[in-house]
């Protein structure tokens, strides 16, 4: 896989639970493309790791978005995301266990870009997020992240 980025990809991972990050984490290691992992473990921390950004002007380049979280869960981060246009621009990936339609349905009415379900699988897990770099960091062109 090539990339277009010349600078590592900054992720903004949002997920609680430990076993999931180190997943993303293997995934990552794995990419020709260089990457750079945050992680916030609700949509809180998420919020005040994206103020932080924004006070660099460095935003990620892709928020990856458990909706299950403590304190603020994943739609009410989407919610909040929206009510700032600096980083409404940010591609969000929802990336949850529930494959229920009505949380599909609400994530995308919350801007959510993407909808993936976590498989329960180690491998196929890491498959889906090597499959999910080679789309949003080779194939699709994303907005400027400048504030």
């Amino acid at each position: 896989m090539s990339t277009r980025f010349e600078e590592p990809v900054e992720i903004l991972l949002v997920e609680d639970n430990p076993g999931d990050v180190r997943l993303v984490e293997i995934a990552l290691r794995e990419l020709s493309t260089d990457t750079e992992l945050d992680v916030a473990t609700d949509g809180t921390k998420a919020l005040e790791t994206l103020s932080g950004c924004l006070r660099n002007e460095s935003v990620p380049d892709l928020v990856l978005l458990d909706l299950n979280l403590p304190r603020m869960g994943g739609f009410e981060f989407l919610d909040e995301i929206q009510d700032q246009p600096a980083l409404a621009r940010i591609p969000i990936l929802v990336l949850t266990g529930s494959n229920a339609c009505e949380d599909v349905a609400e994530s995308y009415e919350r801007a959510a870009n993407a909808y993936l379900t976590k498989p329960a699988d180690p491998a196929a897990y890491i498959e889906m997020v090597e499959a999910v770099a080679d789309f949003w960091f080779d194939r699709v062109a994303l907005p400027p992240t400048c504030a």
